[in-house]
Parts: structure tokens; C-alpha cells; sequence
């Protein structure tokens, strides 16, 4: 793979056109604009336009992250490798859950591919797979492995092996996400207050490994020193500065998140509050009813 231009801040006009990941960004808009008008086909009633706009946000998020600067240096710069995989597992899964993708999915493949997959999404497997804590756990050890171990040094020196990398913070990231959001039916769903103690036990995760980045007194990934980079920070100096976008920039995303989640909280328990009170003074308006009817 050849080297790219020095970055500086007069590149950010750079582009990095992978006609494998356009193809696939392609695919998944026709299927998922397909889907949605074969739900008001069946349903009588048109699909979200939230969700559509939704869908939309996370495939301009992973173009932006993959064939944008982030993705022309991502192989040569650990920080930008940094900055895609925030794109890709904070910004787009977290829109891709909102779009409520398998749920469209389920209702609206056609035929033996449509009743095959729902058998699979009613299966025991699935019930495991798209259960909260299987998601938790998927993120944390995802996010360790991919750069905590040799496997980074592998997507480095394989490309195929960064696209799988790139896929999967897309699919661990939704299924992260889905009970956070809490759009699609769910055969576990998480009360506003679990989803924000969810999210809050899932920040220790970018912190822990962003600080053994930033923390860490040799280089950790050896391909990068085989490309015999010239220009730009230190290969240590980078890997401190991707390290400490982890640790900052992920826990910063994740408090975001927890904002609304946070006012979602408030207003379930306000609703709480409101309907035992109601209940309370219907009780209490009976009691009194009876109590004058003896008299």
C-alpha cells in the first residue's frame, strides 16, 4: 500500500474512493429503501421517516469516516485509525440502531430468504445475540482486542482484515447500541434508568484502553515502523495521541448519550409518579364514597 501525501491540515480535501465499501454503502440503501416500501406495501402505513433519516446520518457517518481523510491515513496514522473507528462505533451504529434496521428486516423480506431469517431472529441464538448484556460484552472485548493485541498489527498488514475490522465496529456497535436506544422490539428491553447505568458501566471500557495507549512506554504495533513513515508525530507519539482520543473523545460521546437518556429517566419516572397519585386518589375518592353510602 503505498504512503500518502504528509497530512496537514491543508489536505482535509483528500479522499480515499474504495470502490468495495461504496458498493456495499450502495447495497445497503437500495435494501433498506426497498424494505421500507414493502412495509407500507403490507402495513398500509409509510416507515418512519425519522428512522429513514436516521439510516441516512450512519451511511454519510461510515462514508465520511472511510473515504474522508480519517480513511486515507487510517492505515498509516494510529490517531486517524482513532478517529474512524470513533465514527464508525459511536456516530454510525448508534443511527444505524435508531433506523431499526432488523426490525424493518423481519417484517418485510419476501419468501424463503424472509422466513428463514425470522426463524433465525426467534431462534435461541438470537435471543442470546440480541440480548443487552451479550452486546455489553461484545463491545468491551471487541474494543480490547482490535487494539490491546497483535490483531491490529494484522489489519495493518492486510487489508481485508481492516475491512472486517470496519464491519465490525458496525455490528458491535448496533448491537451496543440497540438496547441504549431502545427502538426495536425487544425480548429483554432495558427501563430508561437501566439504559443509563448500561452506558455508564460502558465508559471504564474507552478509558481503560485508551490510558493502556497513552500509558504504554513502547510501541505496540511493529507494522507501523515497517512503513518507515518520514514525516508526521513519533509511531509512539501517535499511538499516545489515538490512545487519548479514546479515552477522551469515547467518554465524551458517551456522556452525550446519556444526556437524553438522563431526561428520558426524568420523564418515566414523573409519569410513575403521576399514575400512582392517580391511583391513589381513585382509591381514596372510592374509600370516601363508601364510607358516605354506609352512612
Amino acid at each position: 500500500m503505498a504512503m500518502p501525501a504528509p497530512f496537514s491540515w491543508g489536505h482535509l480535501w483528500l479522499w480515499s474512493w474504495s470502490i468495495s465499501i461504496l458498493l456495499a454503502l450502495a447495497a445497503a440503501v437500495v435494501l433498506y429503501v426497498v424494505g421500507a416500501r414493502r412495509w407500507k406495501a403490507l402495513k398500509g402505513v409509510a416507515w418512519s421517516r425519522k428512522r429513514l433519516l436516521c439510516f441516512f446520518v450512519g451511511i454519510a457517518g461510515v462514508f465520511f469516516s472511510t473515504q474522508w481523510v480519517p480513511g486515507v491515513y487510517d492505515m498509516t496514522l494510529f490517531s486517524a485509525h482513532m478517529v474512524q473507528h470513533l465514527g464508525l462505533v459511536m456516530f454510525s451504529a448508534a443511527f444505524f440502531a435508531m433506523a431499526a434496521p432488523l426490525e424493518l428486516a423481519t417484517e418485510t423480506l419476501p419468501g424463503t430468504v424472509g422466513r428463514v431469517f425470522r426463524s433465525v431472529v426467534d431462534s435461541r441464538l438470537g435471543e442470546v445475540v440480541g440480548h443487552p448484556i451479550f452486546g455489553f460484552v461484545a463491545y468491551a472485548v471487541f474494543i480490547v482486542v482490535t487494539h490491546l493485541t497483535s490483531l491490529f498489527n494484522q489489519m495493518l498488514l492486510h487489508m481485508w482484515v481492516h475491512r472486517l475490522e470496519q464491519v465490525g465496529f458496525l455490528f458491535v456497535g448496533y448491537l451496543f447500541w440497540r438496547p441504549v436506544v431502545g427502538i426495536e422490539p425487544s425480548r429483554h428491553p432495558l427501563a430508561p434508568g437501566l439504559r443509563l447505568v448500561y452506558l455508564a458501566l460502558a465508559v471504564p471500557v474507552d478509558t481503560f484502553v485508551g490510558l493502556a495507549l497513552v500509558m504504554s512506554g513502547h510501541i505496540e504495533f511493529n507494522a507501523y515502523l515497517a512503513q518507515h513513515r518520514t514525516w508526521g508525530p513519533s509511531v509512539l507519539g501517535d499511538i499516545k495521541t489515538g490512545g487519548a482520543l479514546m479515552w477522551i473523545g469515547g467518554d465524551f460521546l458517551m456522556l452525550l448519550a446519556m444526556i437524553p437518556l438522563a431526561v428520558m429517566w426524568m420523564r418515566d419516572e414523573e409519569s410513575k409518579t403521576a399514575e400512582l397519585d392517580a391511583r391513589l386518589d381513585a382509591e381514596r375518592a372510592a374509600a370516601e364514597a363508601e364510607a358516605v353510602a354506609e352512612v
